[in-house]
């Protein structure tokens, strides 16, 4: 017994290190020179959620309804950045996140000097950081969202964009 709770416990220390891994590198990252930062805390994900409707229409005439999955958002973490110096050590730390971490790549994209990454972190029904890297030569632009996001949600919102 006393195994499964220590087990259960470096299981949840896990869980939240990798959920906080996209706010450690923006917190290193912004307010640097060649960093363009964007932060949308919980407090504004569910002032956003309680909105009545946030309809996406499909291309088969169906809709979803956005402000329930936006109400699981906990944190939205985005930079830009141009400095090469910052470029490189930003990828570097990137490459650590997801190597050390639980995640897994959804998409890869790649031409000479361009490459776009999606990554996400849960389980087969709950998404708990969904992490977008893309690289186009001598930038940068990291997005990383937090949540508790149920992964149907998600994967209506992918069949819509590719609709």
């Amino acid at each position: 017994m006393k195994r499964f709770i220590i087990m259960t416990l470096m299981l949840l220390v896990v869980t939240v290190a990798s959920a906080q891994e996209g706010k450690k590198i923006y917190n290193e990252y912004s307010g640097n020179k060649g960093v363009s930062a964007v932060y949308i805390s919980p407090a504004m994900f569910r002032m956003i959620g309680n909105l009545p409707d946030l309809q996406v229409d499909t291309a088969n005439g169906d809709s979803m309804n956005l402000a329930p999955l936006i109400k699981t958002f906990q944190g939205f973490y985005m930079l830009d950045v141009s400095d090469p110096h910052l470029v490189t050590d930003l990828l570097k730390d990137i490459e650590n996140m997801i190597v050390n971490g639980r995640y897994e790549l959804l998409m890869e994209v790649k031409d000479e000097v361009d490459a776009i990454n999606i990554y996400t972190v849960g389980d087969d029904k709950i998404i708990e950081s969904f992490t977008f890297v893309a690289t186009d030569g001598d930038s940068v632009q990291f997005i990383c969202i937090d949540g508790s996001m149920d992964r149907s949600e998600v994967e209506k919102l992918f069949v819509i964009a590719v609709q």
